[in-house]
């Protein structure tokens, strides 16, 4: 059996992110900053380090910053170019050329599966992968990790199809936050077949700590099945309706349990320690960050 090669994306970024307001009342989450960039580009980034080619962002209202951050800026190149700031106008220039970014507008905010409901022109009849721009994921080449999405398109590759769920164990107390997994049946160390997928149990309920976090590969017959998915609590269609109904029918689901260390970036602390663990990682700033939180901790 073949299956086609994995190499478009899409990114939901119409959300309001009312759980940090009120950074976001005229700002889009997915553009607060994470010490030097902001949130989507680290998102973008891990999927161009991966090899797909062709990203999707889907916006909403008061999201133009989203496509000025990612398209040519020609005031600022040329002062940067006219001052002989070659490094930062490298930098700049690597944003506008980082990948083809399309860009579609969701009207009304009906939830996740509304919103990749619009990726359907897009996305045609590949697979693709589907990044949540509130989990920026941070892997290690040192210790030999590869980006989430490389990780999860080698296991659909290997597996030969069909829906993957990027997940990792999560404190049984805060299942509640989010979609969790009832496995089947082992696949392999890091891989099993996916029984259920609860939205949000509670602790008495949940059937395991594996929660999905913002990473999922898909087939293209998820948007037949997202028609179909009627609305649900607030008036959305949720996604993990319409992956159930396609695991229903016979369609594979497994979860995968990635490497990679994830920040919340739509959750106020989340940001906080992301900007703290990132600014710890900067070439540039890591020292001082360092010297920093020593003399702030001597205080404390």
């Amino acid at each position: 059996m073949s299956i086609k090669r994995i190499r478009k994306a899409v990114i939901p970024a119409a959300g309001l992110g009312t759980r940090v307001l009120p950074a976001t009342k005229a700002q889009p989450k997915e553009m607060l900053v994470i010490v030097d960039k902001p949130a989507l580009q680290y998102l973008v980034e891990e999927l161009v380090s991966a090899g797909i080619e062709e990203i999707l962002i889907i916006t909403g209202r008061n999201k133009g910053s989203i496509e000025n951050h990612f398209d040519y800026s020609y005031e600022l190149e040329k002062t940067l170019e006219e001052k002989g700031k070659k490094d930062l106008l490298k930098i700049v220039n690597n944003i506008s050329e980082m990948s083809n970014i399309y860009y579609v507008r969701q009207k009304r905010p009906l939830g996740l599966g509304h919103a990749i409901s619009c990726a359907e022109a897009f996305v045609g009849d590949e697979p693709f992968v589907v990044l949540l721009g509130d989990d920026i994921i941070y892997t290690d080449k040192d210790k030999g990790q590869s980006p989430v999405t490389k990780q999860l398109v080698e296991k659909y590759n290997e597996l030969q199809g069909g829906t993957i769920l990027g997940v990792q164990e999560v404190p049984h107390e805060n299942v509640s936050k989010y979609g969790i997994i009832k496995p089947l049946k082992q696949i392999d160390e890091k891989t099993v077949a996916v029984e259920d997928f609860i939205e949000k149990p509670s602790i008495a309920e949940a059937p395991s700590n594996l929660a999905a976090l913002g990473r999922y590969v898909l087939e293209p017959e998820i948007f037949s099945y997202l028609k179909r998915t009627k609305p649900g609590k607030g008036g959305e269609i949720q996604l993990t309706d319409a992956i159930l109904a396609m695991k229903n029918d016979g369609e594979k689901l497994y979860a995968y349990n990635f490497d990679g260390l994830r920040y919340d970036t739509g959750d106020k602390f989340g940001m906080f320690v992301a900007n703290v663990e990132f600014g710890l990682r900067h070439e540039e700033l890591k020292d001082k960050v360092k010297d920093y939180l020593k003399d702030l901790v001597e205080k404390l």
